[in-house]
């Protein structure tokens, strides 16, 4: 019965629902206002119950109010949301606190409709007292006390101050801060010390949240009673009264431990800062011995547990039997050889036995001691003196035996001769001598520096000399002597070629068959220099000498056109490095001829012009004067022209010419005049052509063909023979 009534409620309500829904779909509304307010204010007092309401004024055209959302923040962070048809929405903050000061606002949400409020600030003011408790009320010294502060009502973090009183008279004994970040409590330990008696505590809260800060009251704990584990130390002297050196002093420091204290406390003695008694079991600790005026003084006595620490102190005074003696000695430096005597006397001079020693071994049985020294008598003496059990000892007296030095060697770890710039390790060492030994280096006259030497070892001096120098040592010591010298050491310090330069003299443009002189120097330099002299660029010097000046000379008596180019030269010495930083200057050296060497070159020339030009002109007058003399026309004999033995034409030719006067060296157009008498000139020569026919077409060679005679006619004066010369062009064969 009841399930058929609860799905009836639940049908019922689904259609409600369904019904709101399709008329919220079909009806308007909006969200009018929203606004925020706290009740009874927005800043309430601590513990005071506080409301927060939401009020969202919404219209709609619906009949039925719409269901809407209503959500709450503080400081941005939803911490309550609810469904509500109603106008105000509340939320209860039962007794608020500080955590819940903040920045509040709420949201109303209707389907995809939001509105906001302001935002608003929520301040509580004050806050709660805090809370403490101990965990006892009696304690003992050197115990602890755990105190528990506490505010059960807040939230952390929050800052506590715990702080521990002495009640009478009141006074702060120990005050501890703590932040605790998580929890809204802190327990403290507190230790309970030496006047520690009625003990209470107090407790004091702080919360901050941004700028705002709340303090709360201070809070008082139950009272705690101390009771001593071990009570102040107190001090036992023996014997009683006045105490004097040779008496047996006693000093004796006691305490009183309760039953309730957890540990057994150390007790310790001391005399200033020394400790010369102490005991970790039983009740006292005890310091004895013979006493001496060195033992009067403060003494402390103090009980000490992990945690406490308890002092007495007491001061204890020892009357003189005699005074301390004293050493004397005629001199605390001694040369070997000579006498040394000791004295031990007391003030007052009472009668005791004496002692003398040397560092511990007794050397004296009485006030006295003397003797020739050796060296190994140095050392530290002393004396004692002794009155019955008494006994004192004398300050120490340092004697030094002193032997005498001898001559000191000077040396150093280079050759004889350096570089200019190098360091120069120079050694001093006296082989015999008392030490300590002081050695001073001498550079010329002034003293370059000195060392003091504990033992035979060499002393070593450092120097960079830019020159030839000089060095002596001297050593001195504690001996009465003089101080002695060493030898002198000479050191040659070679510099390295610096600027070289190379020059010509008088003029680099020399005449030719005049002097080359040309001057190779540096700047600086130690000799023996090597100078050399290269030309152009050729990798051999043709000139190399070596000297110890800074300059030298290369001279050419006689300059041609061979010496002219570029000169440059190179000096090194022993302390060269690269060859670099030695090379000087390129020259250029221009060699030009004389001006009566030109001259006579010019008049050389011009005759070789004006003879070439005679004898050509003669030559040619010849050649044509040999042209005009050929005679006008050959007479020749009747003569066959073709052999019948087949031989050739140019033979007959050859030998006709020849009868007639051609010559091989003229020519065929030079021909040799028969009378060279006559004047050239004044002939006329003509030319008649003859052709000459075959007359044996059967000795022919080749194809048939004419032969042209040329003949030249001289025409001499009326007077003159003419004279005729015949000669035949071609060939007749046809070649």
């Amino acid at each position: 019965m009841w399930d058929q009534r609860s799905m009836m409620w639940l049908g019922a309500l689904l259609t409600l629902l369904l019904c709101s829904s399709l008329e919220s779909q079909e009806n308007s509304f909006t969200i009018n206002s929203i606004s925020m307010q706290s009740l009874p204010d927005w800043t309430v007092q601590n513990g005071q119950n506080l409301t927060l309401q939401c009020l969202v004024d919404i219209s709609t055209t619906s009949h039925v109010k719409p269901q809407h959302q209503v959500l709450f923040y503080k400081d941005d962070v939803l911490f309550y949301n609810v469904s509500s048809v109603k106008n105000t929405e509340s939320f209860l903050i039962p007794q608020a606190r500080v955590h819940d000061s903040g920045t509040y606002k709420c949201t109303a949400l209707l389907n995809n409709k939001k509105k906001t409020t302001e935002e608003n600030q929520l301040l509580v003011k004050g806050m709660p007292r805090p809370r403490v408790t101990l965990d006892k009320k009696e304690a003992i010294e050197g115990g602890v006390v755990t105190v528990n502060c506490s505010v059960p009502e807040e939230r952390a973090p929050i800052y506590f101050k715990v702080e521990k009183f002495e009640r009478d008279p009141k006074t702060v004994k120990l005050k501890k801060e703590k932040t605790s970040l998580e929890q809204n409590f802190v327990t403290v330990e507190f230790p309970i010390g030496e006047q520690d008696y009625v003990l209470y505590f107090t407790c004091q809260a702080r919360i901050s949240l941004g700028f705002q800060t709340e303090t709360s009251e201070t809070t008082r704990s139950e009272e705690v009673t101390v009771t001593a584990s071990f009570s102040t130390p107190r001090f036992h002297i023996s014997p009683p009264g006045i105490i004097t050196e040779g008496d047996q002093l006693q000093i004796r420091c006691t305490i009183q431990v309760t039953h309730l204290a957890h540990e057994t406390p150390e007790i310790i003695i001391q005399k200033d800062k020394a400790i010369v008694a102490h005991s970790k079991h039983g009740s006292e600790t005890v310091y004895s011995v013979m006493a001496m005026v060195e033992h009067q003084g403060n003494y402390t006595c103090k009980v000490e547990s992990s945690r406490l620490s308890k002092v007495s102190s007491i001061v204890v005074n020892i009357t003189e039997l005699f005074p301390k003696p004293k050493l004397e000695s005629s001199s605390p430096r001694v040369d070997q050889g000579e006498r040394l005597d000791l004295l031990c006397s007391i003030p007052g001079a009472p009668l005791a036995n004496f002692t003398i020693k040397k560092e511990g071994m007794i050397v004296s049985q009485g006030q006295n001691f003397t003797k020739i020294t050796e060296g190994w008598d140095s050392g530290t003496y002393t004396c004692a003196a002794g009155i019955g059990k008494v006994f004192k000892e004398s300050n120490a007296v340092q004697i030094t035996v002193c032997g005498n030095i001898s001559k000191p060697r000077i040396f150093h770890d280079t050759k004889s001769e350096i570089i200019k710039g190098q360091a120069i390790r120079i050694s001093c060492q006296s082989i015999n001598g008392t030490s300590p030994i002081t050695y001073y280096l001498l550079k010329g006259s002034d003293v370059l520096e000195n060392i003091t030497k504990t033992s035979n070892d060499p002393a070593v001096f450092w120097d960079n000399p830019a020159k030839d120098v000089e060095y002596k040592c001297i050593a001195d010591n504690c001996h009465s002597h003089p101080e002695v010298s060493s030898e002198v050491l000479s050191i040659k310090v070679i510099a390295p070629v610096y600027q070289v330069k190379l020059t010509i003299l008088r003029n680099p443009e020399v005449e030719s068959g005049k002097e080359i002189v040309l001057q190779c120097s540096v700047n600086e330099g130690t000799g023996p220099i090597t100078y050399r002299f290269y030309k152009d660029k050729e990798s051999k010097p043709f000139h190399q000498t070596t000297s110890n000046d800074t300059h030298v000379i290369w001279y050419k008596a006689q300059a041609s056109k061979e010496q002219e180019g570029q000169y440059y030269c190179v000096a090194s010495n022993k302390a060269s490095v690269t060859q670099s930083s030695t090379h000087s200057n390129i020259l250029t050296v221009k060699v030009f001829l004389a001006p009566w060497k030109k001259g006579l070159i010019a008049v050389v020339v011009i005759g070789v012009v004006i003879a070439t030009l005679i004898v050509g002109a003669k030559c040619y007058v010849l050649r044509k004067a040999k042209a005009k003399q050929m005679p006008v026309e050959m007479s020749r004999p009747a003569v066959p022209l073709l052999k019948s033995n087949n031989e050739k034409v140019s033979e007959s030719n050859s030998e006709a010419n020849s009868h007639y006067g051609y010559s091989d060296e003229v020519g065929n157009h030079a021909m040799k005049q028969p009378n060279e008498s006559k004047d050239p000139t004044s002939s006329d020569v003509e030319y008649t052509e003859v052709e000459v026919s075959s007359a044996e077409p059967q000795q022919v060679l080749g194809t048939k063909g004419t032969d042209t005679v040329y003949s030249e006619i001289q025409k001499a004066d009326p007077n003159s023979v003419e004279n005729r010369y015949s000669r035949t062009e071609g060939s007749l064969d046809g070649t």
